[in-house]
């Protein structure tokens, strides 16, 4: 039998799990090292860019960010992982495009993104690039549209897969710009460039990391870049906007944790990374790697999320699309 005794002490030791985090213990965060999910494998544009930030925020807090790749389900073992984790600001995710196209892409998730993860601080925008074989004879956006009105059924549009940004960017362009394509989808963007390259398909909204040096290559011609501003790493290619008004389709990253952790604890993460993201050679690398930097409180971010979730759920509604 439990004595009385046993059971207050039962009762207050339950009570002191489930305590927040002081303030005080807050602004000593981290006293032990962290875990950053990434829910894609190593050497990816996403997983470099968790290093990237992962490696200053270590050396400024004084504790390891430890990057936990949980590839698979596209994106979704990875988010489910950190919205079961204890907010408790030592386990935080990697945001990416995946997680504002998963919520309407999927129809069983296990988690709702906007629900269960608590916004901490963006990182930056990457846009894709709308690229074609150099047989195409288009040499800009409005001439590819009216190609694919006067071939149809002959052009085929490859992405790294079925609900990824590449597809859906070429969804977007395919509603807004009146036209249809056939979707190619393969397992990655490197085989599908390959194609693209040898002629079997004729166009692919690809990341820009991936693509650019095939394009500065002379393999593949660039019409369009799907941010709203020209890129520096592109700055005689067009935006596609400037063929089609509106469209605008570039990869949002960021870093979450889990819903209920401690403001102070989201504060200080954010604060450190803006300060991270404003250093010279930070900001140098990421316009490298395709981006601009994006300095911004939780709250912009959250809103930032919630309109990528709301503009890729009409791509998802438009193409058919449902995972069960």
């Amino acid at each position: 039998m439990i004595s009385r005794r046993a059971t207050i002490g039962l009762m207050v030791t339950s009570l002191l799990c489930v305590v927040p985090l002081s303030p005080a213990a807050a602004l000593e965060y981290p006293t032990r090292p962290v875990k950053w999910v990434v829910g894609y494998p190593p050497g990816g544009a996403t997983d470099i860019l968790a290093r990237l930030i992962g490696q200053r925020l270590s050396e400024k807090l004084g504790q390891q960010f430890v990057i936990e790749n949980k590839p698979g389900a596209g994106n979704n073992i990875a988010t489910e992982s950190v919205a079961n984790a204890a907010p408790d600001g030592y386990t935080i995710l990697l945001v990416n495009p995946a997680n504002y196209i998963n919520a309407s892409l999927y129809a069983n998730l296990k988690f709702n993104f906007i629900r269960d993860i608590a916004p901490v601080a963006a990182f930056n925008r990457v846009p894709n690039v709308m690229t074609v074989n150099k047989d195409v004879p288009a040499k800009n956006v409005a001439e590819f549209i009216a190609y694919v009105k006067a071939n149809p059924g002959k052009v085929n549009l490859a992405s790294s897969g079925n609900g990824t940004s590449v597809h859906l960017s070429g969804e977007m362009f395919m509603a807004m710009a009146g036209i249809k394509m056939q979707h190619v989808p393969y397992r990655g963007s490197a085989p599908a460039l390959t194609d693209l390259i040898g002629g079997q398909v004729q166009v692919i909204f690809d990341n820009m990391p991936s693509v650019i040096q095939h394009i500065r290559s002379g393999s593949l011609r660039a019409l369009g870049v799907t941010s709203t501003e020209r890129s520096p790493l592109l700055p005689d290619v067009q935006t596609v906007a400037e063929a089609v008004p509106g469209y605008e389709a570039s990869a949002l990253f960021g870093v979450g944790a889990p819903k209920s952790t401690p403001r102070e604890i989201v504060m200080k993460l954010n604060q450190e990374v803006n300060a991270i993201l404003a250093e010279p050679e930070i900001r140098k690398r990421l316009v490298e790697l395709g981006g601009a930097p994006l300095i911004q409180s939780p709250e912009a971010f959250g809103e930032m999320i919630k309109a990528e979730t709301e503009k890729w759920k009409k791509v998802v509604e438009f193409a058919g699309l449902k995972v069960e």
